[in-house]
């Protein structure tokens, strides 16, 4: 009898222990519950703590309280400008309203199907209105903006409470990709090739400026060197005039050797003149003299007006040639390029 009340007790202590775990139930700080009674919710809990409820009649739901993710899958759009656009987003969301979420989504599994069809419609109808240059560069945080907002007015249905919409990549198909960059490459060769021929045509043109300065230079330092020899020519021919005058003898003597140098340096030449040719005077008698009348009136006068300029120290090119003579203190480096 007493074994038999032993096990009386100890099955009446399990059947208070299931009784007592099926009456109560924790929520993490993390999570919210909803309490159903056969479906019917009958209470919402979103205080952490211990809790109690009806055994074996009610059970508890518990939904996550914090911030979730949803990862869009990548989607082709078009923009107003007729460019296709591959967008890949992100959504952060929060359930705020439990008893709404469970009787239009009941699960986050469906929750994130139905959101995800939400984000991408609320994409495509935001971007199809902006054009591609917008949507990658100028007005991209006020489109998420905008997303997200419209994405807001939907799921409030749902009970949840949309943070955040963000776009993590917004650009071009591939094909397009590569079709663009070979059209840019185009049109920067293009721009090369243009920039190439406008230097070589400047090149040309400074080249072709230049030929012409050289040869108008050349011109020029042509034409003054033959004026500078013709001068000096004459005043050579002058300063030779004045001394022959001064003694015909020795200036005679001097141009015959000169004469019998040049003809006489070859071994080939042949000469064919008569014996008694005046060529020849100085070869037979070189202490021969010429005899040109009224020569000596000439020489006197001629010999007085040289020891005239020797004797007040000028050269006799200065004093014969006052044409060609430049005051040297004058002369710089700049005018003597010149």
């Amino acid at each position: 009898m007493a074994r038999l009340s032993g096990f009386i007790a100890i099955a009446l202590v399990i059947a208070l222990g299931v009784l007592v775990n099926a009456s109560i139930f924790t929520v993490h700080q993390t999570q919210q519950a909803l309490v159903l009674q056969f479906g019917d919710p009958r209470g919402v809990i979103t205080e952490p703590g211990l809790h109690f409820k009806t055994p074996f009649v009610q059970e508890v739901v518990y939904l996550d309280k914090r911030i979730l993710d949803l990862d869009s899958a990548t989607e082709e759009l078009i923009a107003s400008d007729q460019k296709r656009l591959v967008v890949d987003a992100f959504t952060r969301y929060r359930i705020v309203d439990p008893l709404q979420f469970y009787k239009s989504l009941q699960s986050e599994s469906r929750a994130r199907s139905r959101l995800a069809a939400v984000v991408s419609s609320s994409m495509r109808s935001v971007l199809g209105e902006e054009s591609f240059e917008a949507v990658v560069r100028d007005k991209r945080a006020e489109l998420m903006e905008r997303i997200r907002d419209f994405v807001n007015e939907q799921a409030v249905d749902f009970g949840i409470e949309i943070v955040d919409v963000r776009i993590r990549r917004a650009d071009l198909p591939e094909a397009n990709s590569q079709a663009i960059y070979r059209r840019m490459q185009t049109e920067r060769e293009q721009e090369a090739s243009e920039f190439r021929a406008r230097g070589q045509e400047v090149s040309r043109s400074i080249r072709a400026e230049a030929d012409k300065s050289v040869t108008v230079l050349l011109a020029q330092a042509t034409r003054d060197s033959e004026v500078i020899r013709g001068e000096g020519d004459g005043c050579r021919n002058r300063v030779f005039a004045t001394v022959y005058g001064q003694d015909p003898d020795f200036f005679a003597f001097y141009r015959s050797m000169q004469a019998y140098e040049r003809s006489l340096e070859n071994d080939q030449t042949t000469l064919v003149l008569s014996p008694d040719s005046a060529f020849f005077q100085f070869l037979k008698d070189p202490n021969s003299q010429i005899s040109v009348k009224g020569l000596s009136t000439a020489s006197s006068a001629s010999s007085n007006k040289i020891t005239k300029i020797l004797a007040s120290g000028n050269s006799l090119s200065s004093a014969l040639c006052p044409e060609i003579i430049v005051d040297e203190a004058k002369i710089t480096p700049e005018t003597s390029f010149q």
